[in-house]
């Protein structure tokens, strides 16, 4: 009996010491904290050069950690772009394409792993608090994707039946009347109708409180936490805190707000004695809407905006702080993409990946400072439904033909939108990214070894993902995006 006593007691010492070790061990894994911004430019951080606003949250933490100059989102859109974030592939390779609407039954598969589902396979809690844009019907909204809450817009903020300028109700003939009121979400169910634009002043707040307070209840434990404001989408929105202080106007109110977010979470962090256990990135969907002239934001002179293929619709600010594990105030010039971070913050956590074939590479090499490194080596550049429109190697990029709308024209003002062109690639051009970022001088005459080398990986690109520009549909190795069945 003696001996049985003892026996069961030495396993309850045991069960019980390996929980604690467990503990430990989940405690001592990095918080991850992703802060993704819609529609915010290249030259919308004040580190990035930004004028006529300031943005000392977002330039302190780029000093306290590295800021990238290379590194690209997904695509130059939306839903798209939030994809390939999610789960480290190419949106082409699983069905994403543009932005989804209101009335979409398609969305992300469940086939496909998210970075929340990757965390929680390692006991994280895992939040979203914003605009989640990867399919609006319960079966494609984050609680079924990985995540253990959720508040926020389905999709963008100007999907509604109102004006973007007047808040208005539009008359059924007029463009998007048809649309319902924006419902805003708490987990799966709708909480509320937004049927103003001064409700919408009250986004980025909200969504702030709510990252807050998520941090605030976890501080014990390790936890992934996704923050994609709505702002800067048109519909522009801020509260009265910001709304008059900068000299830029209501854009440069808007991105004051969104610093003070960052600021907001960075202070959550240090209060809860976790800054330097947790990787902080913030990083935006695509480039600047500019057809929307002083209510967009700035492309700091690369090439056209979001929707186009050139480097002001895809290339993006990248900042990241990962206290000890990082130089401190680094500049990285190495080719990274937003596809890359699932599989980086997989390697760093010991996480699962995903048994389908995704696209990012793991870069933490360079989140460390090894410069001499390169994980990256090319970037794709693919738009629409499913059309190769360039490739980048290096500091070379090869541009396609294709079709594109540019923003070439007068645009719009105070809400309105301005008109875009049609315009055509004809041949393929060749840009050195060292010497040109801004696209102006194709020198493709001067450099056939470089296109032939970058031919190659058209080619196989081709033959991989696709290609409508030239008539190919489907590559051989897509797979297809989420549906509801029996629709």
């Amino acid at each position: 009996m003696r001996t049985s006593i003892t026996l069961i007691l030495l396993i309850a010492v045991l069960f019980i010491s390996c929980n604690q070790i467990k503990r430990k061990q989940n405690i001592e894994k990095p918080n991850v904290v992703i802060i993704l911004i819609d529609d915010e430019g290249y030259g919308d951080v004040g580190c990035y050069g930004a004028t006529g606003f300031e943005t000392p949250n977002l330039d302190k933490i780029a000093s306290q950690g590295m800021k990238f100059t290379n590194f690209y989102a997904a695509q130059p859109v939306c839903s798209a772009s939030r994809a390939g974030l999610l789960t480290g592939c190419y949106p082409n390779r699983i069905g994403f394409s543009g932005a989804l609407y209101p009335n979409h039954k398609i969305g992300m598969n469940s086939e496909e792993l998210t970075i929340a589902e990757m965390f929680k396979e390692q006991a994280y809690a895992t939040a979203c608090f914003g605009k989640w844009h990867l399919g609006s019907q319960k079966e494609f909204l984050p609680l079924q994707h990985g995540f253990d809450e959720y508040v926020g817009l389905p999709y963008s903020n100007d999907m509604w039946p109102h004006s973007n300028v007047t808040g208005e109700r539009l008359s059924d003939d007029k463009k998007g009347a048809k649309y319902p009121e924006l419902p805003l979400i708490e987990g799966n169910e709708i909480v509320e109708r937004i049927t103003s634009l001064k409700y919408q002043d009250k986004l980025t707040t909200l969504y702030t409180e709510k990252a807050v307070d998520f941090i605030n209840r976890n501080a014990k434990n390790p936890f992934f936490l996704y923050v994609p404001h709505t702002m800067g989408h048109v519909p522009l929105g801020v509260s009265d805190k910001f709304r008059g202080k900068s000299e830029q106007g209501l854009y440069g109110d808007v991105m004051m707000e969104i610093d003070w977010s960052v600021g907001e979470i960075s202070k959550a962090l240090e209060k809860n004695g976790l800054t330097d256990n947790t990787i902080f990135i913030f990083t935006t969907d695509n480039g600047p809407w500019l057809n929307f002239g002083n209510h967009a934001g700035s492309s700091g002179g690369l090439r056209e905006g979001k929707s186009t293929s050139w480097e002001g619709g895809q290339r993006v600010p990248f900042i990241i702080r990962w206290p000890g594990n990082m130089p401190e105030g680094t500049v990285c010039n190495k080719l990274a993409c937003a596809i890359d971070i699932l599989p980086t913050l997989a390697a760093i956590t010991d996480g699962k990946l995903s048994d389908n074939k995704i696209d990012g590479v793991d870069i933490t090499s360079l989140w460390k400072g090894n410069f001499e490194a390169t994980p990256r080596e090319t970037i794709l550049y693919y738009y629409g439904k499913n059309n190769l429109n360039g490739v980048r190697k290096g500091n070379w990029k090869l541009v396609l033909p294709h079709t594109y709308a540019s923003y070439n024209a007068k645009p719009g003002n105070d809400g309105h939108s301005g008109k875009m062109i049609k315009t055509a690639v004809e041949k393929p051009e060749l840009y050195n990214m060292m010497r040109d970022p801004g696209e102006r001088f194709n020198v493709i005459e001067y450099y056939p070894e470089k296109v032939q080398e970058l031919m190659e990986i058209v080619e196989k690109s081709r033959k991989e993902l696709g290609d409508l520009n030239v008539g190919i549909e489907k590559g051989n190795e897509n797979r297809e995006i989420g549906k509801i069945e029996n629709q």
